[in-house]
């Protein structure tokens, strides 16, 4: 082969390699330069809850494990959706994660009604007991079929009654307008009593406390100070009677979507992130309380053992009528997280 067919064979070449080089150069800067995935995250509460700093911190740690491949926009206090409507827009990929209470899965599964039942636990360690084992780790998969994937639980803590009356004996809340949310069994709960369930967003509930077209409400101490409900409510009754939680989901389709290794990174940092918002809630919990308390806006109303039975005396019924739709084996699990 003479000099000049080994030129003419080594142009080429160089500019096959020239080319490579510049193509290389223009896929690192496309990488470089390119927007991180967008994920919406959209609660309905405010940002000092337990709910919203757990939102926060994920936010934290995904963009600090994935810089730049991902980010994480929070919208609190029904800023994107409200709570009759954000699992819907999960489902639509409008967001890709939400946190809405137990409640609000009833058109999704029944089973999660266990969570509803009035004064089925004890305290919130038998909540975290029952959500932890077995049974409770099961419900987070009910909802696959309708393409909704349970992640975690995020505790809120215990509920109260809150009205404008003293409400120590059933009796006392006879014939009053209570909001509850979207569940049969709140509404249930609320009717074995003769008082009249009313079903309202969350976003509305201190209006319609305030121009009186509902008496009273049951909440959280949390949510109850967040949301400013002791100050168009004179009278809060520590009942402890019902758990008011969250689960945090996502879709089927944007969970299976993402690349195994970031999905893993993802779960994790939302993992780390329930266990501080469950740490916050259980702080937050008395101190909430007595920052009402100490606001004079609401006067506690403590129930004697006496009292407290009574209400679950006439409120555990309910438990039979939703038996079946629940099942009796998960209702079982849940009595028995209480020893």
């Amino acid at each position: 082969m003479t000099l000049n067919q080994q030129t003419g064979l080594t142009r080429p070449l160089k500019t096959l390699v020239k080319m490579l080089a510049v193509a290389s150069v223009f896929a690192t800067s496309f990488n470089v330069f390119a927007e991180p995935i967008e994920i919406k995250f959209s609660h309905v509460v405010a940002e000092n809850t337990p709910k919203g700093q757990m939102a926060l911190k994920f936010k934290e740690l995904v963009e600090q494990r994935l810089p730049g491949e991902y980010k994480v926009s929070v919208f609190p206090n029904s800023q994107l959706f409200g709570d009759n409507n954000e699992l819907a827009a999960l489902l639509l990929n409008d967001v890709q994660f939400v946190a809405p209470s137990l409640s609000k899965f009833e058109r999704y599964t029944k089973r999660l009604q266990v969570f509803d039942l009035p004064f089925l636990f004890n305290d919130m360690d038998a909540v975290n007991r029952f959500q932890q084992g077995e049974a409770g780790q099961t419900l987070l998969n009910s909802m696959t079929r309708k393409g909704i994937v349970g992640l975690g639980y995020l505790h809120n803590g215990l509920k109260q009654f809150s009205a404008n009356t003293p409400l120590k004996n059933p009796a006392d809340a006879k014939g009053l307008k209570f909001r509850v949310m979207a569940s049969d069994v709140l509404a249930a709960q609320f009717d074995a009593v003769g008082a009249i369930p009313v079903k309202k967003p969350f976003s509305e509930v201190f209006t319609l406390l305030q121009t009186r077209a509902i008496d009273g409400q049951e909440n959280t101490w949390s949510n109850t100070y967040s949301q400013k409900f002791y100050e168009v409510q004179s009278q809060i009754t520590e009942s402890n009677h019902g758990v008011l939680d969250y689960m945090v989901v996502t879709s089927d389709t944007f969970w299976k979507g993402l690349p195994a290794d970031k999905r893993k990174i993802i779960k994790e940092a939302l993992d780390e992130s329930i266990a501080l918002g469950n740490k916050i809630a259980a702080e937050k919990d008395n101190q909430d309380k007595q920052l009402i308390l100490d606001s004079k806006r609401s006067q506690l109303v403590t129930l004697t053992p006496a009292e407290r039975q009574k209400w679950v005396d006439v409120m555990k019924p309910v438990w039979a009528k939703f038996e079946e739709q629940i099942g009796k084996d998960v209702i079982e699990a849940a009595v028995a997280a209480n020893k």
